[in-house]
């Protein structure tokens, strides 16, 4: 009996050390303060014709092979031990139509927070939510949280003076299902696309969820993060620290691939961002990601197809956005004083010059000598005037209506590529309108200055910088891009005398873009 006992004992003792690591292999044992996050990169089933009308039944067939897919990356997220999933935009129904086509496509859904809904457990509450029924049962059956975007619709009186002639809101969607099923959270876009299919929300939606192990989750779609309605309006007025974004994005070289931007934002208001985008290279739609302020798990294939899976473990930030209103209320308030200052060598030395004025009038105070020639070229579908890099270290300087941007560079070996530094400020008017100052130092697509500006993938230069801009907004996007479209950290960045600044010693590969993409909201 004793050896049975102890044999007992043993075996017990056993097992619960090998379900602990079974339990590390599947990544379910979190680091303290710590949660898994899961992003699924998916590629569409589209329909072949979606300008042409079809009935409810046909649609729902497109849009469960779509659901699928959905309920294999749930089970695969969800045996990884992720307690939160993320799906793309316009991932279940696709693209492309028009308003009435995609009728047969919208679910019904009551966005109202007054309104406790289990779809899973209650599908019998409405008529045509046979997509959220589904997301629902996923969430319910896999114990995760879920959130998904989808079209949906909501009837309006013509009583209501934004109410469509069709007597319906049609909707870009993000919904939230909890753990339990339980429909916690819908948003609907904003700031729409070329969406002629979808309505904009009357007022902006100010979405947040909260969860038991990382708090708050805040939502936005796509585009939408461009924009200080809602993204922006939702972190300051919420203090939302987690944010979960569906999008559809079209990736742009130098300053707006999807990753690019994405850790831009997730290190800008210091959150984490749980990005999920499409993936359909052709029409340049990839890049998804789960961020930190100071890390990133990412994913960008333009060469091949099919869906990605990430799945991965990043601390629940505690500290958010509310720490950098004092800061930058300080810099509103010493932004306009007597005189502007530039740096002619480092930050350190200030020297104050009209409001408007070319600074130094480009020529050099150690000993005249002639510098780098003002070139023109477009990027981003703006005028940007530049400056080339020339040689293996520098200082440059480059002016545009208020802003100045400034570069010290060294190169650890010179290699024939060109190099520029680049300005703008000025409002960009390019699928969609808002107002930009940007200091961008770019590789060029060749070695004229006409190919400055084009999108560019592989570099091989590795350069020591330090960028800076006497920029007139607080709301400046760090971006460091490097070969390959793979993502760098900034050893610092921030505000000094009334400059923001990001610098690197080395890059990891072949620099791409570094640059300070400011969004002067106001100026919209």
């Amino acid at each position: 009996m004793k050896f049975m006992a102890y044999t007992m004992v043993d075996l017990c003792w056993k097992l619960s050390v090998c379900f602990l690591c079974y339990q590390v292999v599947l990544g379910r044992v979190k680091k303290e303060g710590h949660y898994v996050a899961a992003v699924y990169e998916h590629e569409s089933i589209l329909s072949p014709n979606p300008t042409v009308l079809v009935d409810r039944q046909s649609a729902l067939e497109l849009m469960g092979r779509n659901l699928d897919i959905y309920e294999e990356q749930v089970v695969a997220a969800a045996r990884q031990g992720a307690q939160i999933i993320v799906f793309p935009e316009d991932g279940i129904h696709g693209f492309n139509f028009t308003r009435s086509s995609i009728y047969p496509y919208l679910d019904f859904v009551l966005h109202s927070r007054s309104v406790k809904w289990n779809p899973c457990r209650e599908p019998y509450l409405f008529n045509d939510t046979e997509v959220l029924q589904r997301l629902s049962c996923m969430a319910l059956k896999n114990k995760i949280f879920l959130v998904a975007n989808l079209g949906t619709k909501q009837p309006c009186e013509y009583t209501d003076p934004h109410c469509p002639t069709d007597g319906r809101y049609q909707f870009n969607t993000n919904v939230a299902f909890n753990d339990d099923g339980m429909l916690v959270a819908t948003y609907r876009k904003h700031n729409l696309y070329f969406e002629y299919a979808f309505d904009t929300p009357p007022e902006p939606d100010y979405e947040v969820f909260d969860t038991p192990f990382a708090g708050k989750f805040g939502m936005f779609t796509c585009f939408d993060i461009l924009f200080f309605e809602p993204a922006v309006n939702l972190i300051r007025r919420y203090n939302v620290k987690q944010v979960v974004y569906p999008t559809a994005w079209m990736n742009q070289l130098p300053l707006l691939s999807a990753v690019e931007f994405q850790q831009a934002f997730a290190t800008a208001f210091k959150v984490n961002i749980l990005a999920a985008n499409i993936h359909h290279p052709t029409l340049g739609m990839t890049g998804s990601g789960i961020y930190t302020p100071v890390k990133s798990f990412i994913y960008h294939n333009m060469e091949s197809y099919g869906g990605k899976l990430i799945v991965a473990e990043i601390p629940v930030i505690t500290i958010g956005y509310e720490n950098n209103l004092e800061s930058n209320k300080r810099f509103r308030e010493n932004l306009h004083q007597s005189c502007k200052t530039f740096t002619s060598t480092s930050l350190d030395d200030q020297v104050c010059f009209k409001e408007g004025e070319e600074t130094a009038s480009r020529a050099s105070e150690k000993g005249k000598e002639q510098l780098p020639p003002l070139f023109y070229a477009e990027m981003m579908y703006d005028n940007f005037t530049l400056v080339p890099v020339w040689g293996q270290k520098g200082e440059l300087q480059v002016c545009a209506n208020t802003l100045c941007c400034y570069l010290n560079y060294h190169r650890a070996v010179l290699t024939d590529e060109l190099y520029a530094l680049g300005v703008f400020d000025g409002l960009h008017t390019v699928h969609g309108t808002y107002y930009v100052q940007a200091c961008a130092l770019v590789k060029c697509g060749g070695l004229s200055f006409s190919t400055c500006g084009q999108e560019v993938t592989d570099a091989t230069a590795l350069i020591d910088f330090q960028l800076w801009g006497n920029m007139s907004t607080p709301y400046i996007f760090p971006l460091l891009l490097t070969s390959g479209i793979t993502l760098d950290f900034a050893d610092d960045m921030g505000w000094k005398n009334n400059h923001y600044y990001i610098s690197k010693n080395r890059t990891s590969s072949g620099l791409l873009t570094a640059a300070l993409y400011g969004r002067w909201y106001e100026k919209d």
